[in-house]
């Protein structure tokens, strides 16, 4: 089973080369559960430890909505 990667996830280019820079190309069960629909716009609640990406599974979608406007 190929595991989802942060292109599957609807990002953008500048937000991909980043996260492609700093070492990342797989995101965290939050972050694939999360991103795709807080891009849509839908209200998100989400429940993980600390540590497990939650501040990028909603922060990753603001500053791409933000960079758009």
């Amino acid at each position: 089973m190929e595991k989802i990667k942060f292109e599957h996830l609807n990002l953008k280019a500048p937000f991909l080369k980043v996260l492609k820079e700093e070492g990342y190309s797989v995101p965290t069960p939050i972050q694939s559960e999360t991103i795709v629909y807080a891009l849509q716009g839908t209200d998100i609640l989400g429940i993980a430890q600390t540590g497990t990406g939650k501040t990028a599974a909603f922060t990753l979608p603001i500053l791409q909505k933000l960079n758009a406007n």
